[in-house]
C-alpha cells in the first residue's frame, strides 16, 4: 500500500482536474433532455455531504477514532450492501454498529453466532397460537435494519445458508410464507482472526454477498486515552439521532446521481479483470498463485462504493484515488489463493497492491 500510495501522491490530481470538467460537460449537455443539471447535482451532493457529517458527528461522540471504519459503514449504508469486519475482540466493532444505528434512526439485532446455533434462532419459526389453534410466524432478530452478525465464522452451514437468503433476497421463508425484511436490511459480520479453532470458514458464495470487507486496527495511544476517559467518566455518552430512515433512502438517490466517468469505469472492469488474468497485466508470476478471481459482483460493488464514497467526501464525481481506496476492501475477500500462495506466505493484500500498480490509472 506504501507504494500504491506513493503513485496517488504524483498521479491522482491529474486526473481528478480531467473528470470534474466532463462533469460539466455532461450536465450542460443533458439538462435540455430533463436531466439533473449538474449544478443542482453539486448543490444536493454538497447537502448530502453536510447531513452524512452530521451523522459522522453523532458517532464521534461515543466511538472514539475509527473514522475510516464509519465512512465504510456509511458507504454500505448507502449502497445497501454487506459488510464484513475484521479484527480482534475488543476494537468496539458492536458498539459502533449500535450507536450507528441509534443515529439514523434504525432498529438494531446483534446475533452472536455459535456452532450449537440454529436457522430458526435467526430468522424465526412457526409458534402454535392455542387461542386460534393455527401456526403463527415468529420473527426472529433478523428482522432488524441493522443486523450484527458477530463472529459469523462460528456458526454451521445451515445457519450461514439461511443468512445468505437474507442477504441476497432481502427476505426470509417461514413455514411455507415469505417474509420481506425491512429496509434498509444491511448486516454487518464480524469475525476474529484469531482463535480459530472450532469455526466454520465462509463459503466463496457468501464472501461474494459482502459489499466490502473493512480490516480494523487499534486505536492510536492519544485515542486509547481518549476511550479511557469516557469509560472513567460517571456517566457513558448516549447516541443522538441525527437523521431518519426516509432521510437515508434520499440520499441514496443522491449517490446513484454522482458522475462516474467513462475513464474511471473502464479503470474498475480492468482492474478487477486482472485478478482473474493477471497475465495479461503483466503478472504472469501471480497466476500460479490465484486460484479464482473475483465475480463480476465485484465491478459492480466497486462502482457502486466509489460513488457513495465521492459523495460522503462532498464530491459530485468519482476519481481514481477513490477506485485505489475502495478495491483493497472489495477484493480481499473475492479473491481465492492457491495452496501455493498459502505455502509461501503471499497474502491477498500483497495481491491487490501490486496489481494496483499493474493497471494503467486513467
Amino acid at each position: 500500500m506504501v507504494e500504491a500510495g506513493m503513485i496517488l501522491a504524483s498521479s491522482v490530481a491529474r486526473p481528478a482536474q480531467d473528470i470534474r470538467p466532463a462533469v460539466r460537460a455532461a450536465g450542460g449537455a443533458s439538462s435540455a433532455g430533463g436531466m439533473m443539471d449538474t449544478r443542482e447535482l453539486e448543490t444536493r451532493v454538497d447537502r448530502a455531504a453536510a447531513r452524512l457529517g452530521e451523522v459522522q458527528r453523532g458517532v464521534a461522540e461515543v466511538i472514539v477514532g475509527q473514522e475510516r471504519l464509519v465512512e465504510s459503514l456509511l458507504v454500505a449504508l448507502l449502497c445497501r450492501g454487506h459488510v464484513l469486519l475484521e479484527g480482534v475482540p475488543g476494537l468496539a466493532k458492536t458498539l459502533t454498529v449500535r450507536t450507528l444505528a441509534a443515529v439514523v434512526g434504525g432498529s438494531f439485532a446483534r446475533l452472536q453466532f455459535t456452532p450449537d446455533l440454529l436457522p430458526a434462532d435467526v430468522t424465526g419459526t412457526q409458534v402454535f397460537d392455542p387461542r386460534t389453534s393455527q401456526f403463527v410466524p415468529h420473527r426472529g432478530p433478523v428482522f432488524a435494519n441493522l443486523v450484527l452478525a458477530d463472529e459469523i465464522n462460528r456458526a454451521p452451514a445451515k445457519v450461514q445458508s439461511a443468512l445468505l437468503e437474507a442477504m441476497e433476497e432481502r427476505q426470509v421463508t417461514i413455514g411455507e410464507t415469505s417474509h420481506r425484511l425491512p429496509e434498509p436490511f444491511v448486516v454487518l459480520a464480524t469475525q476474529n482472526p484469531i482463535e480459530q479453532e472450532g469455526t466454520y470458514p465462509l463459503p466463496e458464495a457468501q464472501l461474494d454477498r459482502f459489499l466490502l470487507k473493512v480490516m480494523v486496527g487499534y486505536p492510536t495511544a492519544e485515542e486509547e486515552r481518549r476511550v479511557l476517559e469516557l469509560h472513567l467518566a460517571e456517566t457513558f455518552p448516549t447516541p443522538n439521532r441525527v437523521t431518519d430512515l426516509e432521510s437515508l433512502a434520499r440520499l441514496e438517490e443522491v449517490a446513484r446521481q454522482v458522475y462516474l466517468d467513462e475513464r474511471i469505469r473502464s479503470y474498475i472492469v480492468s482492474l478487477v479483470a486482472a485478478t482473474r488474468r493477471p497475465a495479461e497485466v503483466g503478472l504472469g508470476d501471480l497466476v500460479p498463485l490465484i486460484s479464482f478471481g473475483a465475480s463480476p459482483r465485484a465491478s459492480i460493488a466497486l462502482a457502486l462504493a466509489t460513488r457513495a464514497q465521492a459523495m460522503v467526501r462532498g464530491r459530485a464525481f468519482v476519481t481514481p484515488e477513490d477506485v485505489k481506496e475502495l478495491a483493497p476492501m472489495v477484493l480481499r475477500h473475492r479473491i481465492v489463493l492457491t495452496y501455493e500462495a498459502e505455502a509461501e506466505g503471499v497474502s491477498v493484500e500483497e495481491i491487490v497492491d501490486r496489481m494496483l500498480l499493474a493497471v494503467e490509472v486513467p
